[in-house]
């Protein structure tokens, strides 16, 4: 167990367990309807017990420690929740769901979502810490950022155009495997649908966790015809037979 874990109170687990999931200050504090201050002060306080000098350091330590996720993604009250990382393929289709006690909830589009937690945890069990992923400044690492990029940006536009049977096509062979073309579409259309058109979207990030393996989390910002609001797009690609596959779609 990494020294000072035991002084890491729910609230800085909480901002970690979020920033492996793709979450930035920004979108933390409006997941958690709080100010970005707040967050940053979390993270801080985490960092400094921790012993470590970046939040994602901190991140990867608390996921070297902590067991399975719930169940599934399907969002508990944000502001007391124990929420994990990215969760296994077993996570069964949840549709949006209703606030609880004021709070900002997440809508989640949460089959398959992000399912390489066990592989995750076991690589940094295994020393696979920050530093033995790909160098996010080498010309390879770049390149296929942007592939990772360019493939998530195709098959949203899947979903935009609705084409459901293309899109789960295009979907890794575990999350084929935990759910049907069946389940995909109607999972969809309750959840992309009532967002109606995109009218933007515009690149946040690309993160490469710590494995040795291809695996990015590319995410969005992006706005539709029908929320008021721009929505944060969360993608989580793994590189099958020589093609990005999206292995899990977060959407708050």
């Amino acid at each position: 167990m990494p020294e000072g874990y035991e002084n890491l109170t729910d609230k800085e687990k909480e901002a970690l367990r979020l920033l492996l999931r793709g979450h930035d200050a920004k979108s933390m504090a409006r997941t958690l309807d709080l100010s970005v201050h707040t967050i940053n002060d979390r993270l801080r306080t985490a960092r400094r017990k921790l012993s470590v000098t970046s939040s994602k350091q901190a991140a990867r330590l608390l996921l070297t420690v902590e067991g399975a996720p719930p169940d599934n993604l399907a969002d508990e009250d944000l502001g007391g929740a124990d929420l994990a990382g990215p969760a296994d393929v077993s996570v069964q289709p949840q549709g949006p769901q209703p606030a609880v006690q004021g709070r900002r909830r997440t809508l989640a589009w949460s089959i398959g979502v992000m399912i390489m937690f066990s592989t995750l945890l076991a690589l940094a069990v295994a020393g696979a810490l920050p530093g033995n992923g790909p160098a996010a400044d080498t010309a390879a690492a770049q390149e296929s950022n942007r592939a990772a990029e360019n493939a998530a940006r195709d098959w949203l536009e899947l979903g935009d155009a609705e084409d459901w049977a293309t899109s789960y096509a295009g979907t890794a062979a575990a999350f084929r495997a935990a759910n049907t073309l069946q389940v995909w579409t109607d999972i969809s259309r309750k959840v992309r649908v009532p967002l109606g058109q995109a009218v933007s979207r515009r690149l946040r990030s690309v993160d490469a966790p710590p494995t040795p393996q291809d695996y990015r989390i590319v995410t969005f910002e992006t706005n539709f015809g029908n929320s008021a609001d721009a929505k944060v797009e969360t993608l989580s690609m793994i590189r099958e037979d020589g093609a990005w596959k999206v292995a899990g779609i977060y959407i708050e």
